[in-house]
């Protein structure tokens, strides 16, 4: 196998995929560089400014060493986690940096003015919004003060100066918050991507059991029935061979139509299907299917109920007779499906009396919930209930009027991956 292969269903592959948008380089790390690479284009600027002031080499060892505080400091309240610090240590690391800020204004004064947009753009990073906007415009102000009263530069000078340390401290501010935005939404897109495929793998499990459920049934009781006529009758034992040879391509065909996505159903076939290999295994059948024609969506869920309905039916019940009914009144298509045979044999768990297992799944499994599932995406619902007579009723209800976002099950769960 090709080691550069990837397959669909690993979430760190899919993750991977989500993070790149055509470029070999994942956007948080994108971000970072950039953030970087500005902020060492400030220091830059600082650091020939130094060198440009004529200074003795002490001063400038001095000078140096400041900046280098400060850049690390930067780096440490520009990183993504840099607010989940205790309020002491950001507190600490700003008066360290405000320090470094300020006190080197003695020896460079307004050369070292863009270490000051720096600390602006700390003081926004990592303090409350109430606090740190007037601190914010304090140190622009300082600056302006400094500029115009002590250096005593022109206004214009002085008014450059605020401009610059304000417009230095948005850039800081703005570029850290966006590598935090990018690193956030990379997590989550990584975290939605482990959950479409989550998502796929339920809906694989879901389809897999409604589709086949029914014709292993069906391929179970078709085998006992030749095993019982092959001793007195083998032409009718070959003729139920032959349907469970069709019943096998059939499952077989539905395992891959499910690995490869949605198959569309039909009720009115499924109900002739039913119908034909109920009879076969000498069930009394009775059926009326008195509908148009349904949207896709609808006729596959509900075709898939009547799957599962006769399934559970052989399954938990000694059924001899069956009814399946389907109709439409006031825009809700009802599927109704009666069958005897039915004893009470678990308690309810809420003391309210017997529950037949025809109403419930066997342990580890999860037809009726997949089939409650499908019905509530479309509006509909899943009842069952035991009559006085030993009768299992499962009614489901679909309204022809399904939401938008709700139709197309399976292909919309597609969509996803």
């Amino acid at each position: 196998m090709n080691s550069t292969e990837h397959h669909p269903d690993d979430p760190n592959d899919a993750a991977a995929h989500l993070s790149h948008d055509g470029s070999a380089v994942p956007a948080p790390r994108l971000a970072r560089s950039v953030l970087l690479a500005t902020m060492a284009g400030y220091s830059l600027v600082t650091a020939v400014n130094i060198l440009d002031a004529g200074s003795s080499p002490l001063e400038n060892g001095i000078g140096f060493l400041a900046l280098l505080v400060i850049f690390g400091l930067q780096l440490v309240h520009s990183r993504p986690q840099a607010r989940q610090s205790s309020y002491g240590c950001r507190v600490t690391t700003l008066a360290l940096q405000a320090a470094c800020c300020f006190l080197p204004l003695a020896l460079f004064h307004l050369a070292w003015g863009a270490m000051c947009g720096f600390l602006a753009g700390s003081v926004l990073l990592l303090l409350p919004a109430r606090a740190a906007w007037p601190l914010y415009v304090a140190i622009g102000l300082s600056l302006y003060g400094y500029s115009a009263f002590v250096v005593d530069r022109s206004l214009f000078d002085s008014v450059y100066t605020l401009e610059t340390t304000l417009v230095t401290g948005l850039v800081v501010f703005g570029l850290s918050s966006l590598t935090r935005l990018v690193a956030r939404l990379h997590a989550q897109r990584s975290d939605l991507a482990r959950l479409a495929v989550a998502e796929e793998r339920l809906r694989f499990s879901r389809d897999l059991h409604d589709l086949l459920g029914y014709n292993l049934s069906a391929i179970t009781l078709k085998t006992e029935l030749v095993r019982r006529l092959v001793p007195d009758m083998p032409g009718a034992a070959r003729a139920e061979t032959d349907s469970i040879l069709a019943l096998s391509r059939q499952s077989l065909a539905d395992v891959r139509k499910v690995a490869t996505g949605y198959r569309d159903m039909s009720l009115r076939e499924e109900v002739a299907a039913t119908r034909s290999m109920l009879e076969a295994a000498g069930i009394e059948v009775v059926t009326a299917v008195d509908t148009g024609p349904l949207p896709p969506q609808i006729d596959t869920v509900l075709a898939t109920v009547l799957r599962e309905g006769v399934t559970n039916a052989l399954r938990h019940s000694h059924v001899h007779r069956c009814t399946i009914r389907c109709g439409e009144e006031g825009g809700v298509v009802t599927l109704s499906i009666d069958n005897d045979g039915v004893e009470p044999v678990d308690l309810d768990p809420d003391g309210a009396g017997p529950v037949p297992r025809q109403a419930a799944d066997e342990p580890g499994g999860t037809g009726l919930d997949n089939l409650t599932h499908r019905l509530g995406r479309l509006g509909g619902g899943l009842t069952t209930e035991l009559g006085d007579d030993g009768w299992f009723r499962m009614t489901a209800r679909a309204p022809l009027g399904a939401r938008p976002d709700t139709v197309d099950l399976n292909r919309k769960e597609n969509a996803q991956k």
